[in-house]
């Protein structure tokens, strides 16, 4: 772990190579598991503000889940998160040609509304989590990610690399430099 300010970042950022294979994993995260994605309390508002401008780019199932549990929901740990349609698929997911994709994210990029997607599905697989008054970056591993691993070190890319928009959107331009500075002198002390 390394202490970049309040945060602390897992050094599997750094060793690790990532970037999303869509072609392999059809999106899974977005329609696997337990519950919706993680929101925070900011996120819960914009997403019930902006719940009708989203609603035109989502499935018909979507829409009635949302209808019916609201913009979000809390999880049986008492968190906030996306509603789930049925069982496994978030609420604001649409399939693309068979890949698993964002509504929230094609609202954005269709100018409908300003926010881009939860900052837990932006910043995957980094999760956060918190640690006394620090927040802690963790990489989280899922066997349906594997094509990712590959794919990223074809490119010679670091998960934090990879993730560079959504860290800046999340921690600011001045953490993620930092978190680049990082990276250069533990590539350097590989190197000696």
């Amino acid at each position: 772990m390394i202490q970049i300010g309040d945060k602390i970042v897992s050094a599997e950022l750094f060793e690790n190579y990532f970037v999303c294979h869509l072609d392999k994993c059809k999106g899974l995260c977005c329609v696997y598991g337990d519950a919706g994605a993680p929101l925070s309390e900011e996120e819960t508002g914009i997403l019930e503000k902006n719940l009708d401008k989203i609603k035109p780019f989502l499935r018909n199932e979507g829409i009635a889940a949302l209808d019916e549990k609201g913009a979000w929901e809390f999880d049986t740990d008492g968190d906030r998160v996306t509603p789930l349609m049925g069982h496994d698929d978030c609420a604001y997911s649409i399939l693309d040609n068979g890949i698993a994709r964002c509504g929230i994210e094609n609202a954005y990029n269709s100018d409908a509304i300003e926010f881009r997607k939860p900052a837990s599905c932006h910043l995957y697989p980094i999760r956060l989590s918190k640690i006394g008054g620090n927040i802690a970056l963790n990489y989280h591993r899922w066997d349906v990610c594997k094509p990712a691993l590959k794919l990223g070190k074809d490119y010679n890319l670091p998960v934090f690399r990879f993730l560079k928009d959504a860290l800046t959107r999340e921690f600011g331009e001045e953490f993620y430099n930092e978190m680049e500075e990082v990276y250069r002198e533990w590539k350097k002390s590989e190197l000696e």
